[in-house]
């Protein structure tokens, strides 16, 4: 059996940050209003940025991290709902950004907000024949661009982002995985090609139930596959920065300890396929997330999609 080893981490966030403060002068919110039902504060969205800009930061970081070069990458993937370009991908134009070596296997995915969990269990998949044995894995989103900006159920919530991790093969690790789908064009969706401006449309209180009903189930099936009795035998659990009520709830249900469950959603709002990647790097460059810690990660978003993994940091 075989597992990523996450070797390193990297993150780019947008230099412009918007305050619930600064929202409330166009739309009918306030920072009580907005964090008392989301646990956000702020969020970054770009200006002159484009998610290349934002994938590229993360990846250069990481990869300076992990001490690897170019010539060491042989699969480059990036989880996004929002690229800059329908086509070409976000990871071909980061291959060319990056000097990657032509043959490496490059491409965009789209699972919404887990997309960085499906980017790793790809990645790690696509190891196996790979021309070259690292792979980096990005998620980077600009959701600034597909929002109602007059719309304070969404506006509120997203923010911009990228994270990066940079990841090798190797056989004497095991992990275990949960992944799931549940086709639902209503609950989130964004507006495609076409007359009618790209924008996200969310029904809250259907995500919500739909949230804390796979998250819960999807880190109960990987502590039975780890063995493990009960959510506080890990020491980390990092869900996607969603809404803290989701995470909050979760918890609570599952019985965790205080400060099992990490939350940064109050600096960086919902990133989607970048969350999971910027709540990791945090945790490592502040020393929280340790070599030989074990931790469960969780994302869920539009499609519906849901994807979980347990691994030994």
């Amino acid at each position: 059996m075989s597992a990523p080893h996450i070797l390193a981490t990297g993150r780019c966030l947008p230099g412009r940050v918007v305050t619930n403060e600064e929202l409330s002068r166009t739309v009918d919110t306030s920072d009580e209003w907005v964090f008392s039902r989301t646990g956000i504060h702020s969020r970054c969205f770009c200006e002159a940025e484009t998610g290349l800009d934002l994938a590229l930061g993360a990846a250069r970081q990481a990869m300076e991290r992990a001490e690897v070069t170019a010539a060491d990458i042989g699969v480059c993937l990036v989880g996004t709902f929002t690229p800059d370009h329908a086509s070409p991908s976000t990871a071909c134009l980061l291959q060319r950004a990056l000097g990657l070596e032509e043959d490496t296997v490059c491409f965009d995915l789209n699972a919404a907000c887990a997309g960085f969990l499906y980017g790793l269990k790809t990645a790690h998949a696509l190891l196996s024949d790979a021309a070259r044995p690292y792979a980096l894995v990005v998620g980077a989103e600009v959701i600034s661009r597909v929002m109602d900006m007059a719309d304070r159920n969404t506006c509120v919530l997203f923010g911009d982002g990228a994270g990066a991790a940079v990841i090798r093969r190797e056989e004497d690790r095991a992990w275990h995985t949960v992944f799931g789908s549940r086709g639902d064009p209503d609950s989130i969706r964004v507006q495609g090609p076409g007359p009618v401006p790209s924008s996200i449309h969310m029904d809250g209180k259907a995500v919500f139930r739909f949230a804390v009903e796979v998250v819960e189930g999807a880190i109960r099936q990987l502590l039975a596959a780890e063995g493990l009795e009960s959510v506080n035998d890990l020491d980390l659990v990092v869900c996607h920065q969603a809404n803290a009520r989701i995470v909050d709830y979760v918890a609570k249900r599952l019985k965790a300890r205080e400060g099992l469950f990490y939350k940064n959603m109050d600096r960086y709002g919902n990133t989607s396929a970048a969350s999971i990647p910027i709540a990791l790097d945090e945790l490592v460059q502040d020393g929280a997330l340790r070599p030989g810690m074990r931790l469960a990660t969780v994302g869920f978003g539009g499609g519906l999609t849901w994807a979980g993994a347990l691994l030994r940091w």
